[in-house]
């Protein structure tokens, strides 16, 4: 009888173990949802107010209380900007934050330091002192200077003096690819298996969290609070709820953009690499001379394109002479 106990008794402490253990996990594990290009123009599917309808109700569903809208200021002078002000407020009152992505989305490997911070500058009148606004600023590209330290040390110091934090990005599923790969396909009138894109935009983004976060153990130690690199697409409107539930079906917990942003490690992060371009957790692993992990594989821009061709896009009928 004592046996049997002690059995049970083990088995217990077993389980209630291994649920602290998930839960300790879930912890650990967590992520913000952040959107770059704000306005973008028309999608493959929706209008802009359409998928910003759609994008406010599926992070509405999705019980994701605060993502982050990188705003290009300059997209709201275009033609696809109109009603781009309004949308913006509509996330904003939705209990999202905005944040500056500059105003013309230039390369700052092409610009001059001066230029790059004057453009900033053109982003921040329009942005501060809005509701939700946030002094982050996000490097359209990712692209800190490339391989020119003069210019991005340059950058740096102009952001600092103007209260500027980076918007890092850690984890990133290239999913502006897809989104481009969607819209060109259907302008060409080519017919599409909307399953096969849904389970391919889904195994893209989680691949490249995946992948980051096994990078970022790897360098810190542990798993930061990450930041999402999505883009206000149409895929986005489409599939994030499904996103949000396989991210904490894999024991995610997301959190808001005002949390990851202020991860202890990352937060003041100024990598010194040879070429400044990518996510935060890239640079940091090269500064650490950290090797990427073998497993898992970050699906890349060319793999998801591969694959797109070959699964999602459905052969044409060859008509018989």
């Amino acid at each position: 009888m004592i046996r049997v106990l002690r059995h049970w008794l083990t088995l217990l402490i077993t389980a209630v173990l291994a649920v602290g253990a998930t839960a300790a996990n879930a912890q650990e594990r967590r992520i913000a949802l952040t959107f770059d290009d704000v306005p973008r123009q028309p999608g493959a599917f929706f209008t802009p107010d359409e998928r910003t309808e759609r994008l406010i109700a599926a992070l509405k569903e999705a019980q994701v209380e605060q993502a982050a809208f990188f705003v290009s200021t300059g997209h709201l002078e275009r033609e696809h900007g109109a009603g781009g002000e309004a949308r913006i407020v509509a996330y904003v009152a939705a209990g999202h934050v905005i944040a500056n992505h500059s105003h013309s989305h230039r390369h700052l490997s092409k610009s001059t330091a001066e230029e790059y911070l004057a453009d900033i500058d053109r982003a921040e009148s329009w942005l501060k002192g809005r509701p939700g606004y946030r002094p982050w600023f996000r490097f359209p590209y990712l692209d800190e200077g490339a391989d020119d330290k003069v210019k991005r040390d340059a950058v740096r110091a102009g952001l600092a003096a103007r209260g500027l934090r980076n918007g890092y990005v850690t984890a990133d599923g290239v999913d502006w690819n897809l989104e481009a790969l969607t819209a060109d396909a259907r302008k060409s009138g080519r017919e599409l298996d909307m399953k096969a894109l849904r389970k391919l935009y889904l195994q893209s983004q989680l691949s490249g969290v995946a992948y980051h976060d096994a990078l970022a153990r790897r360098t810190l130690g542990r798993s930061p609070a990450h930041v999402l690199l999505l883009h206000e697409t149409d895929l986005a409107a489409l599939y994030l709820v499904d996103l949000v539930a396989e991210l904490r079906r894999e024991g995610w917990t997301i959190i808001t953009a005002d949390e990851a942003f202020a991860d202890p490690d990352l937060r003041d992060a100024v990598p010194d690499v040879p070429y400044s371009w990518g996510t935060l957790t890239g640079a940091m692993a090269w500064q650490r001379d950290i090797d990427p992990p073998l497993s898992p594989i970050w699906m890349t821009q060319s793999m998801a394109t591969w694959l797109f061709e070959r699964r999602v896009v459905k052969p044409e009928e060859k008509v018989q002479p």
